[in-house]
């Protein structure tokens, strides 16, 4: 470790590798509301945070949890899919209390292009906020819609073994593989008409 009269020890978070304080300033003095995306294996979190003297405030959040409860989601909670509507349904909340538009947080997510984190931004884009973006690193509407599972499940459908092994969870759910964009539809149907 470094000594002498000029060294500076980092703070804490930044020595633990969870924030990027550059990043987070020139996000702060933006003035705008930041669209927080935050996601694991098997679930993904859309906040609006507003950046206050005293601290952080969460204007609107939604999680992947509230789409089963509530929405009827029978698909997975991390995937492209549930990342989708839940950023569209933060968008809709974030519509409703006022806000019109914000600035995109990734925090230490790399920017892959077609990633969960930009599936969750073409939700909230397609409930009406405004975020500046790259067009680019938007995913495609068919994987959105996870039109390559249920193509992929076809495929499968011919072994039995493996289709009920690789779908075991999804089939538990009472959801068919084959049948992902019609319930996705439904689902995004649900929340534009909340």
């Amino acid at each position: 470790m470094a000594k002498g009269p000029s060294y500076r020890v980092a703070f804490r978070r930044r020595r633990e590798g969870k924030t990027d304080y550059q990043q987070r300033r020139s996000l702060v003095l933006s003035g705008l509301p930041r669209m927080v995306i935050r996601g694991s294996l098997r679930s993904i979190s859309v906040q609006m945070i507003k950046a206050e003297v005293g601290g952080d405030k969460v204007i609107v959040s939604a999680h992947s949890n509230e789409l089963a409860k509530k929405y009827g989601w029978q698909g997975g909670g991390g995937n492209l899919s549930a990342a989708y509507l839940t950023g569209f349904l933060c968008g809709y909340k974030a519509a409703a209390s006022g806000v019109k538009e914000a600035v995109l947080d990734l925090g230490l997510h790399a920017p892959t292009k077609g990633s969960r984190v930009f599936a969750a931004l073409k939700g909230v884009l397609d409930a009406g906020l405004m975020i500046p973006h790259d067009e680019n690193k938007l995913p495609d509407e068919k994987r959105v819609q996870g039109l390559h599972v249920a193509e992929y499940a076809k495929q499968l459908s011919s072994t039995p073994d493996s289709y009920q092994k690789r779908f075991a969870e999804q089939l538990s759910r009472g959801l068919r593989p084959e049948e992902i964009t019609e319930h996705f539809s439904q689902v995004k149907q649900k929340i534009s008409s909340a």
